[in-house]
């Protein structure tokens, strides 16, 4: 019993951030119908950036504590993530519209080798130590259950992040007119709403989201590198899958499912074959549940949300 409850925190911590990329994923797909596969990489710009703030702020303020620090890094790295998230859209999506759906695709894969590129010209192939400005030693165990101070905080930051988009999106202005874009962006903009603007806007959300998990997964690994936002971009592409691509809810829901099933199936295997197995190979986990969602239930759990563009 000891073990599912551990794997269970586990699992709840992972699939907290794959669940606020695959936010990213979602967003996007249910107003363009567009898969921006870049996403992944824009996770880890945000770690990288993070790390490069935080190692300014302890050179030029060395006073500072291990929360302002990375308030800090936040502070830095969610902008400049933004930032590319609106290039990105700007740039290579807005032209690509009406283009066959092949050419969006193409050029989201483009873009990740280019993010990737400019990230090893930039900080190179090592990989860094993130600073554990959080510790990440379990606390004092209840029934046999270890959780570390991060993990506490990635599950509760995870939670409001993921309620206040929740918010905006059902309950403001915005919300309203992220909707309408979704289900006719150009009806939308004969009602008054700036389409292209609030297009860009689920950009720059999405990369905002993507940017805060990206420093979990740095706080929680304590590694950061230019190719880090592959595999949880992948699997966050698999949990919105899972929820139903399009649909909000069900890209969180996906998200802690997607979690769950890895550290569980992954925790129970490693047990079953007395640790020959390790918990490396969690990753088949994701892209099994990918291939069993796509033959059986190609629209999710929830449902693919499907907005009609005619």
């Amino acid at each position: 019993m000891e073990t599912l409850l551990q794997q269970i925190i586990n699992g709840l911590v992972v699939g907290s951030m794959y669940a606020l990329v695959a936010l990213g994923y979602t967003m996007v797909y249910g107003i363009l119908g567009l898969i921006n596969f870049a996403h992944g990489d824009v996770l880890m710009v945000g770690a990288l950036v993070a790390l490069q703030a935080i190692l300014f702020a302890q050179k030029m303020w060395p006073t500072l504590g291990p929360l302002p620090l990375l308030a800090f890094g936040l502070l830095v790295a969610v902008p400049v993530s933004m930032g590319v998230g609106y290039i990105m859209e700007r740039v290579a999506y807005r032209r690509l519209r009406n283009a066959p759906r092949l050419a969006p695709l193409i050029t989201a894969i483009g873009l990740s080798f280019l993010l990737q590129t400019l990230a090893m010209i930039i900080w190179g192939r090592n990989y860094y130590s993130f600073p554990q400005l959080i510790s990440t030693t379990p606390m004092q165990p209840i029934e046999g259950v270890f959780i570390s101070p991060v993990q506490i905080i990635i599950i509760i930051g995870s939670a409001l992040l993921m309620l206040g988009l929740t918010l905006l999106v059902n309950k403001t202005r915005i919300g309203r007119a992220m909707r309408a874009t979704a289900e006719n962006h150009r009806i939308a903009a004969l009602m008054g709403v700036n389409a292209n603007g609030i297009i860009a806007l689920t950009f720059i959300l999405g990369s905002g989201l993507a940017a805060v998990a990206g420093v979990m997964i740095a706080s929680n690994y304590g590694i950061a590198h230019s190719t880090m936002g592959t595999i949880p971009g992948l699997k966050a592409f698999t949990a919105a899958v899972l929820g139903g691509i399009g649909n909000l809810p069900g890209a969180m829901v996906g998200g802690i499912v997607l979690g769950l099933i890895e550290s569980i199936g992954a925790g129970y295997i490693e047990h079953a074959t007395f640790g020959f197995l390790n918990s490396s190979y969690q990753d088949i986990f994701a892209f099994m549940i990918l291939g069993a969602v796509l033959i059986f239930r190609p629209t999710g759990l929830l449902g693919e949300r499907v907005a009609d563009r005619a």
